[in-house]
């Protein structure tokens, strides 16, 4: 990695403080789940270095709810190569992004869950789908334990 410095861009300034947790598609996900009654932990962590959006820690799914930008959909995503002074700061950034949605996915996969990852776009676009889609992995997947409710 480089050991340039950012230089604050107007085309950049409308990235700062965005959300990493609550985004608003990984909301609406969370709440049309609630309505159809599943129970879920947010942001919970698995293992060291994992932590995804949804957890269903007795039925061992772990859900990631991916920005198209951040993560870069291959629908929304950005083509274009980046430009400006921080070009090389920004490749390595999503190379990282890249990297660490790789070693979640793992890590989720060895500590024994199913990872499920979603695009933003697929929430906004077709939250039922996107719910029927969690539904389906979630009854493949009987729950563990002795004291489990119907979901």
């Amino acid at each position: 990695m480089t050991d340039r410095k950012w230089q604050s861009t107007a085309a950049g300034r409308h990235l700062a403080g965005r959300k990493s947790k609550n985004t608003a598609p990984e909301l609406a996900l969370r709440r049309a789940l609630h309505s159809r009654g599943w129970r879920y932990r947010i942001h919970k962590r698995i293992a060291p270095g994992c932590t995804p959006d949804i957890v269903f820690v007795n039925r061992r799914v772990a859900i990631f709810c991916d920005g198209d930008w951040w993560h870069k959909c291959p629908i929304h995503g950005r083509k274009m190569p980046f430009t400006g002074p921080n070009a090389a700061l920004w490749e390595a950034k999503f190379q990282r992004i890249r990297e660490r949605d790789q070693r979640s996915t793992a890590l989720a996969e060895e500590a024994g869950y199913k990872v499920l990852r979603v695009w933003e776009c697929q929430v906004r676009d077709d939250l039922p789908g996107t719910v029927d889609l969690v539904e389906q992995t979630l009854v493949s997947r009987p729950p563990s334990g002795s004291h489990q409710s119907a979901h």
